[in-house]
């Protein structure tokens, strides 16, 4: 007696599908776990945010100040961006911040290296991350007719290098970041690093005389490295409106890669605070007076800078 077939039942591919017995609720759950580890305990929280800053971005509801500066955007996107650069790759050590007032006006004013002014973005973030403020830097004016960079560079706090300006912010109780030696500092051969190119007139030192806020000088070791500058194309410079066209011993020979800054030991000091309240607003037009005070700064950064650089094992140490 032969035993009868099992009837075949037909099934659809829908039935088949390995997914769908997985309730939602489970898929729910996988997701909140996952997003967990890798975004946080408070990862809803943290896209609630960003969806409110991307409503505010698109709407333009969002403040600035009459500079143009956006301390959202700067907060939470190009000191975001900046700060990775700063911990892992240029390892920045910071010291004397005690000098640096928690309130109130105040001058910083500092030595300029690097071919590509790096210093001035990595001492915002420093001072930001260090003591909660934000630096406005004093730029020149060709920062500010290049597309997209100047842009940016309102966004991010900087205005214009003029005394107006400065003695404006100063006088609202800013952090204002200076650095005298402009191109010339950046645009400096190697073979002259960290010896201090000129001060200008001391245009940022009657600033500070007629507002009356203490200047604090600013050392940095370790930016003259980034970029080692060891020619330069003058006539292209000239036809492109530059200052200069660096040449490194990695650009323009390794193209887009020659940009990426060689990863050396920052060390960033902030100086004792050298006072300008003891003087008359009026002696701010006293050019023997400016000429001291500037060569009293300029020699207070100079002499800081050789003592750093002894301190330092190494360039990438």
């Amino acid at each position: 007696m032969t035993e009868s077939a099992t009837p075949f039942s037909p099934t659809t591919s829908r039935e088949r599908h390995p997914l769908r017995a997985i309730p939602a609720s489970d898929w729910a759950a996988a997701l909140d776990s996952a997003a967990k580890e890798v975004f946080g305990a408070e990862w809803e929280l943290q896209l609630t945010r960003f969806i409110a800053f991307l409503r505010r971005r698109i709407s333009g509801g969002y403040p600035v100040d009459e500079y143009g500066f956006d301390r959202e955007l700067t907060e939470r996107f190009l000191l975001a961006v900046l700060r990775p650069i700063k911990e892992k790759w240029f390892r920045v050590e910071v010291r004397g911040l005690e000098n640096i007032p928690d309130d109130g006006g105040a001058l910083i004013v500092s030595n300029h290296s690097g071919t590509i002014p790096m210093d001035g973005l990595m001492t915002m973030v420093s001072i930001h991350d260090e003591i909660g403020r934000n630096l406005r830097p004093l730029g020149a004016d060709l920062v500010f007719r290049m597309p997209i960079v100047g842009n940016m560079a309102r966004k991010a706090g900087a205005t214009l290098a003029c005394s107006e300006d400065a003695e404006r912010m100063l006088r609202n109780g800013e952090l204002v970041g200076v650095w005298p030696e402009g191109f010339k500092g950046i645009g400096k051969p190697y073979s002259e690093r960290y010896k201090l190119q000129r001060f200008g007139r001391g245009g940022f030192v009657s600033a500070a005389l007629r507002t009356g806020v203490p200047i604090v000088p600013l050392s940095v070791v370790g930016a003259e490295e980034i970029y080692p500058l060891v020619g330069n194309i003058p006539a292209l410079a000239k036809v492109l409106g530059l200052p200069y066209l660096p040449i490194t011993p990695f650009f323009p020979l390794l193209g887009p890669l020659g940009l990426v800054p060689l990863p050396s030991k920052w060390l960033l000091e902030f100086g004792e605070p050298i006072r300008t309240d003891a003087y008359d607003a009026a002696e701010a037009d006293d050019p023997m007076l400016v000429f001291n005070v500037t060569d009293q700064v300029r020699e207070t950064i100079q002499q800081s800078l050789y003592r750093l650089l002894g301190e330092r094992p190494s360039v990438f140490g």
